[in-house]
């Protein structure tokens, strides 16, 4: 959904514009693009993949690419002293991420249990899947994946790791399977190996901090902009465009109107039509949100 979301931002030629996930860099080239030769886009991703995308687009002296995750985006904006007048989020596991079977972010290859976005830090699929308690893993399972039956797949791992440690993407299939209705076993893996991306990334409270950060930094009349692909996501990105908090608490002033520092642009929500579909299957549960700021 590249022209929806640099529609979205609605981009000036000498503006100021944050891309929070570059990933392959395809959307930071776009903005590049549509930039005059004072324009400035800042860059952010933690992986160590991406910054080596970054290398071929740093020659740019319009580019600056910050290697942080996404959640510091309020520290580094204050760090450069600028005022976005366009931040864009493309949320959730990039496609190098799923393409590099070496990774562990798909069922698909058999590779070691890692997942970690930022392969510094500490946590790992394989740390999470061995020294979790069942209940802990129902949770997430629960709470990041939708399974239908988390008890049932909590239950399968713990049973299985008691004979043996499941390092690999395999290993955990193989285990989880076992429980899995044969018609729905892909669907409901893609939810675990989700659910498990999800807490060893510490995504959800990333996305809080980011979104919180955002409204704080953004120009008056600038754009935030977020494709997210599952509802945990964009339920909180709702929240902050509707309420001005991801928890979706809205205030009112003593006349009863709602007191929020963001207002909807367009008719609230966009997903990809069949086109894009076809072209990116993985785009099938995107939905774009556009939000401005209100002018103090």
């Amino acid at each position: 959904m590249l022209e929806p979301c640099l529609n979205g931002l609605d981009i000036k030629r000498d503006g100021t514009y944050l891309d929070l996930t570059f990933g392959g860099g395809g959307h930071s080239k776009a903005i590049l693009g549509e930039l005059g030769p004072k324009g400035r886009l800042f860059a952010f991703d933690q992986d160590l993949d991406a910054i080596q995308n970054a290398e071929a687009l740093e020659k740019d002296n319009r580019l600056s690419f910050i290697r942080s995750n996404f959640r510091y985006l309020k520290n580094w904006v204050e760090y450069y002293g600028i005022e976005p007048d366009g931040i864009l989020a493309d949320l959730g596991v990039s496609s190098h991420h799923l393409d590099d079977g070496t990774r562990g972010f798909s069922f698909r290859s058999d590779a070691p249990l890692d997942m970690r976005m930022n392969q510094k830090s500490r946590l790992t699929a394989a740390q999470v899947v061995n020294e979790y308690s069942e209940e802990q893993l129902i949770r997430i399972f629960r709470l990041y994946g939708e399974v239908k039956e988390p008890q049932r797949v909590a239950r399968a791992i713990v049973k299985a790791r008691e004979n043996e440690s499941l390092q690999t993407t395999g290993a955990l299939s193989e285990a989880v399977g076992q429980v899995l209705p044969r018609d729905r076993e892909k669907k409901e893996l893609t939810k675990v190996f989700q659910a498990l991306r999800i807490e060893v990334n510490g995504e959800m409270k990333a996305l809080s901090e980011m979104l919180k950060g955002a409204v704080e930094v953004l120009k008056p009349g600038g754009r935030l902009v977020v494709l997210s692909y599952h509802s945990l996501e964009d339920r909180l990105v709702k929240n902050i465009i509707r309420s001005g908090n991801v928890e979706g608490d809205v205030e009112k002033d003593i006349f009863g109107r709602t007191e929020t520092p963001l207002r909807a642009v367009g008719k609230g929500v966009s997903t990809p039509d069949e086109e894009e579909i076809a072209r990116n299957p993985r785009s099938r549960s995107a939905k774009l949100r556009v939000a401005e700021k209100v002018e103090s």
